[in-house]
């Protein structure tokens, strides 16, 4: 059922994105368990097979209603301040909870869930909020460390590219473009944003001159979440393009390699969506330096543009590095 977000004036002046790797890593916990996830990131789930059977995720599990609808409590990942955010800083606010609300916050979530306030660990949560939030912490810090923090360069790149072109549909176009394809359970009409998720009752809500946080995600896909009531921002976690290929490694065609080099033609071939520095030698395995110099001649050459964005620099192919690219 769908949930009908309300704008007022105000809050057409407080539309804004963020990247949450605390967010991102309660996202990547779920996909672990949920078979609906699994087509786009297989290969992910296949290379963290070994990892996730060494890691205990049975306290952040208890929160997670599976299979949805649910309610997930919202002081485990708290909209962001800050448009990049950091995940240390996004730790320590969550270990700062007011005990009070995440209790009122867990007892939501648990009453999701037939006997899970019942249960042994439902009890103590309850009985003690603040050993709770330690607890939570302790493993969202360890499955983040384990799960995504060796693959944050490729994913946040493709979360800034997400974020470059939303900004130049607002740009360009207004929200009725920003929304027009954001996401297929997305749509905007009027002063009204539906969002069409696996909820059981239609909801109505108004923004009240919060404005509203946009949350690209890699591991939401195939859902879109919205939620957080006060003292949190209302928040719509929705899947970033260019998911389909992110786990997968670059084909280089051995003319272009014979063009333009073996390394960097991979360059070339990797930029299937727009990426940093940093991400392309992370995936392809490269010295930074390295990647940096080939960059400058692809760009040189006419095959790449480059833009900033915050304080990243990110490159993407131009129509001829394209048609070089899929030739090749």
């Amino acid at each position: 059922m769908p949930i009908n977000l309300h704008f007022g004036a105000d809050d057409l002046l407080r539309i804004r994105f963020a990247i949450s790797p605390l967010c991102e890593t309660h996202e990547a916990v779920r996909t672990l368990r949920r078979a609906d996830r699994h087509g786009y990131h297989t290969p992910w789930l296949r290379r963290m097979r070994a990892t996730v059977a060494g890691l205990d995720l049975t306290p952040l599990w208890l929160f997670m209603p599976s299979p949805p609808p649910g309610y997930t409590p919202d002081f485990l990942g708290r909209p962001p301040d800050s448009p990049m955010a950091d995940f240390d800083e996004e730790l320590a606010r969550l270990r700062a909870t007011d005990p009070a609300l995440a209790r009122a916050e867990m007892a939501k979530s648990l009453a999701c869930m037939p006997g899970a306030a019942e249960s042994a660990r439902g009890r103590a949560a309850l009985a003690d909020p603040a050993r709770a939030i330690h607890e939570l912490a302790d493993v969202t810090e360890r499955a983040w460390h384990a799960l995504l923090a060796p693959d944050w360069p490729r994913l946040r790149a493709l979360l800034e590219a997400e974020i470059g072109y939303r900004s130049r549909q607002l740009a360009g176009g207004g929200l009725q473009r920003l929304f027009a394809d954001l996401y297929p359970r997305l749509s905007w009409s009027g002063d009204t944003l539906t969002v069409r998720t696996r909820t059981d009752v239609l909801q109505m809500q108004d923004l009240d001159g919060r404005g509203v946080l946009l949350l690209p995600s890699v591991f939401v896909w195939p859902d879109v979440v919205s939620g957080f009531e006060p003292p949190w921002q209302p928040t719509v976690i929705y899947p970033a393009r260019g998911i389909g290929g992110l786990w997968s490694e670059p084909e280089t065609g051995p003319a272009l390699a014979r063009l333009l080099g073996v390394n960097r033609a991979a360059v070339l071939a990797a930029l299937d969506a727009p990426s940093t520095t940093s991400a392309l030698a992370h995936r392809l395995g490269l010295a930074p330096s390295s990647v940096s110099a080939h960059l400058s001649v692809l760009r040189d050459a006419g095959l790449l543009a480059s833009r900033r964005h915050g304080h990243q620099v990110l490159y993407e192919r131009t129509p001829l590095g394209i048609a070089l690219a899929a030739g090749g």
